[in-house]
């Protein structure tokens, strides 16, 4: 099967999206098709050996409309998705030119029509009553610019009414059609007045014109489209803004010579110089120099990240300040960027099954609506109504029908949303999986990775007597540097951080299961587990025992260091719980949502890990496929089940879930099986997540209601029903004027996404501001709450030392630390301030303010 897509013009409602996935549908060899009428695209899948672009476009265009399949691998993320901007643009030009041209002459034509009846002075030819002809003929000459300028309706109403297909055009068409053409015939009838000397019949028939009707709907009608144009035009600036900041050039070094040259001309394996103020060009890997990079683009991240040789730079992120070369290992449609791009370009073509309903009855909307147009006529003029009254209400139920709204309820909702996911670092591969999002009712966790950082950090050192830190670290790190055990790397990065100088040594040794050893200088020294120091004669005492099976029952790993025979000291390695992801269970709590922790790891970890964050439910111990069978047994309860992971073994669960979730810096093969993706490899996204396909949900359903409440009502008040009940009919200029604000309405509802913050954002920013929660149906707690201003906080690894050291000081129940911010929001049972102040200060900060 092959895929492709198609750009399509001469759609203007859901009929005609309809009209084109049905004329598609029906060619043998395709297998599925998705129209999106916001974008003027489709997609189609199909049997290459039975079918061909070729042949998909004829059938398109015998449904008549226009398509066009565009190259393969879709739209460009240099640039290429600029082309649907400059699209928007040109059309909106050409309307602003009908507008003008339209309205230049409906002034002088609505002076002209009803001047006289406000008591306005006109010139004596003009007067209906004195020379009715004249008058007439004015009226024709004025509208007839306005019909020509507007002559798109007409060809496309027509040619869509003839091939068996009307659309909204159809309707324009028909309506101000029949208008003009009662003018017309009304001028014959006046001049044959005229010509038998009936002055009063002439006068009368004069009186009958409805050429200001047929201007005024399509001057109306176009300027409805205008603004409805700009505003679907604003639907997809989230993904334009992403577009817009991929680079156009990169400097290459080759034969030891720099050079400027295109981004499509760099190739995976250059070697490439990205300085301060310049965007990085394609994904990489730093290989020397380093610097702060703005990753807010592509994650959504607020605060640079620190890059330093090894790192990964991604393509489109600014660096803020250094410079450094790096190797391109991603490049063209490869890159990160590209990757959300098209992503979201698929997610906002494809169809929430919410829509479906729209879609049916958008397929016979149009066709119903002429028939009910004819009923109406026809049942008024066996009342006994004359032939201009059946007329006028024929026109005015063309005119007010609606299917656009209809047709964009849906998607412009969608793109809002898809756009707005995007511009916070989530990202939604489909439409399905958005609406899935709003009935979520449990999440199911992956603890590394995914709750935890998943690399381990030092978290404690415990020198022993006589011993300060600074030098059981140093001691710690000069032999770990020379293992390659995923612990020891964490102990050597602490004393990176502080800056500590290492010793070289030498005599090295490893004994499998307890540790390693070596020489500083004279000194013999060991690190490893109690066993290891067991082995040679070091004697722990029960102070020593007692402090690691204190840490060892907390999750962490405690490692014990000696020399010449003397304990050092402990070291604890673990893998941290991310700054936030306590936080995170509680929103997901808050909005209904059970919780549930799946690790592999035992049961110690997994319990130190639950105390941390306040999971309720917990299971340890289990295998990959023992987590997509936890997945299947919380959905035969009934639930609706997403799953956040981020590695190989969580792929199968992803899978299984109603919503696979994948932490960004995860794995291709669990980014590839899930539905949403998080840039940020944060779990407070999955909050947000949640939250806006609520949103999202939400708005799709408040635009259905609406398309649907104003064509139930307003074509029956077109037709005449409040004429039997009170005397009244609507204008076919005012059906026209509420059919063009029903489409500019949808449209405007769903770009109120834009806005949209996640509220556990905005109750974060409230604790700040000292303000309230904008949850309040969350459950709050009567403790305190203080907020400390933080300096010398650069990294996760820094807020993470922050949050722990504020969480041992009594009666501290909850801490959130923001980098953004600089600052940690605690909340405590009438804690010591002073004790959070110093336990912040020891842990290597420095304290600028508590409030």
């Amino acid at each position: 099967m092959q895929k492709a897509s198609f750009a399509v013009t001469g759609m203007t409602c859901a009929a005609c999206s309809a009209r084109v996935e049905k004329a598609v549908r029906q060619v043998a060899g395709v297998k599925d098709v998705t129209v999106n009428l916001l974008k003027n695209s489709m997609k189609a899948e199909f049997d290459e050996r039975v079918v061909s672009p070729e042949l998909i476009e004829d059938a398109v265009r015998r449904a008549g409309y226009g398509a066009q399949a565009r190259v393969a691998g879709g739209r460009r993320a240099d640039g290429g998705g600029n082309r649907g901007a400059d699209a928007v643009e040109d059309e909106l030009r050409a309307m602003r030119r009908r507008l003008l041209v339209s309205f230049c002459f409906l002034v002088p034509l609505m002076y002209v029509s009803m001047g006289h009846m406000l008591g306005l002075p006109l010139p004596g030819m003009l007067r209906p009553a004195a020379h009715p002809l004249t008058s007439a003929f004015a009226q024709f000459l004025l509208t007839l610019p306005i019909m020509i300028v507007n002559g798109k309706y007409y060809r496309v109403g027509f040619r869509t009414l003839f091939s068996g297909a009307p659309n909204m055009d159809s309707l324009i068409a028909i309506g101000s059609g029949a208008a003009a053409f009662s003018g017309i015939w009304s001028i014959a009838a006046v001049g044959l007045a005229l010509e038998q000397g009936d002055m009063a019949g002439a006068q009368a028939a004069g009186g009958r014109l409805y050429f200001e009707s047929a201007a005024m709907i399509l001057t109306l009608i176009t300027l409805g489209k205008f603004f409805e144009t700009r505003a679907k035009g604003k639907t997809s600036e989230a993904v334009a803004k992403l577009v817009s900041l991929a680079p156009r050039t990169a400097t290459v070094v080759r034969d030891g010579r720099e050079s400027r040259v295109p981004v499509e001309e760099v190739r995976a394996g250059d070697v490439l110089v990205v300085k301060s103020g310049e965007s990085v060009p394609v994904d990489g890997e730093i290989l020397e120099g380093g610097g702060f990079v703005d990753e807010s683009a592509i994650t959504g991240e607020s605060m640079p990240v620190e890059k330093t040789p090894g790192a990964q730079a991604t393509g489109a992120t600014i660096v803020t300040s250094g410079h450094f070369r790096m190797r391109a290992l991603r490049v063209g449609d490869d890159t990160t960027l590209a990757r959300i791009v098209r992503l979201v370009d698929e997610a906002t073509s494809s169809r929430a099954p919410i829509a479906r309903l729209a879609d049916r009855v958008s397929g016979i909307f149009v066709p119903v609506v002429i028939g009910i147009a004819v009923a109406a006529a026809c049942v008024w003029l066996l009342l006994g109504k004359d032939a201009e009254f059946a007329l006028s209400i024929a026109i005015a139920v063309l005119v007010i029908s609606c299917p656009c709204a209809l047709g964009l309820a849906t998607p412009t909702a969608i793109m809002v949303g898809t756009g707005r996911g995007a511009a916070n670092g989530i990202l939604f591969k489909s439409a399905e999986a958005m609406e899935a999002m709003q009935g979520i009712d449990a999440v199911v966790l992956d603890k590394t990775g995914t709750v935890t950082g998943g690399t381990p950090e030092t978290t404690d050192i415990l020198p022993a007597e006589g011993v300060d830190e600074a030098g059981l670290l140093r001691v710690a790190a000069s032999l770990e540097r020379l293992s390659e055990h995923p612990l020891g790397r964490a102990v050597v990065r602490e004393a990176e951080r502080r800056s500590l100088t290492t010793e070289e040594a030498t005599a090295f040794f490893q004994t499998p299961g307890q540790g390693i050893g070596g020489r500083l200088g004279e000194r013999r020294c060991l690190a490893g587990n109690a066993r290891l120091m067991e082995a040679n004669g070091i004697s722990l005492s029960e102070g020593v025992r007692a402090s690691a099976a204190s840490l060892a029952a907390e999750g962490k790993t405690p490692l014990f260091f000696a020399a010449d025979g003397r304990l050092l000291g402990v070291i604890a390695v673990a893998d941290v719980v991310k700054p936030g992801s306590a936080q995170a269970v509680a929103d997901l709590e808050a909005l209904g949502i059970q919780v549930t922790m799946l690790t592999g790891d035992n049961a110690v970890t997994a319990a130190a890990v639950q105390r941390q964050v306040g999971i309720r439910h917990v299971v340890a111990q289990v295998l990959p496929q023992d987590k997509e069978r936890e997945i299947r047994r919380l959905q035969e309860q009934g639930r609706k089940v997403a799953m956040v992971g981020d590695g190989i073994n969580d792929a199968p669960a992803l899978a299984r879930a109603d919503v696979g979730i994948a932490i960004g810096a995860g794995t291709d093969i669990a980014i590839e099986s899930a539905d949403v993706v998080l840039m940020k490899s944060a779990l407070p996204d999955v909050v947000t997540a949640v939250e806006l396909g609520r949103a999202v949900m939400r708005t799709i359903r408040q635009n259905l209601f609406w398309a649907f409440f104003y064509n139930i009502i307003g074509i029956p008040v077109a037709a005449g029903a409040l004429y039997a009940v009170c005397g009244l009919t609507l204008n076919p200029m005012i059906a026209a004027a509420a059919m063009s604000c029903s489409s500019v309405s949808v449209v405007t509802n769903a770009l109120r996404l834009r806005f949209f913050t996640p509220c556990h954002a905005l109750a974060a920013a409230a604790v700040a501001a000292g303000t309230a929660s904008c949850e309040p149906q969350r459950n709050r707690s009567t403790a305190m709450q203080t907020i400390i201003d933080i300096n010398g906080m650069n990294c996760s690894h820094c807020s993470a030392s922050v949050e722990k050291a504020l969480r041992a000081v009594a009666g501290v129940g909850d801490v959130s630390v923001s980098l953004e911010n600089k600052n940690a929001v605690v909340t405590h049972d009438n804690a010591d301030v002073n004790a959070m102040k110093a336990a912040v200060t020891e842990a290597g900060f420095t304290v600028v303010g508590v409030k």
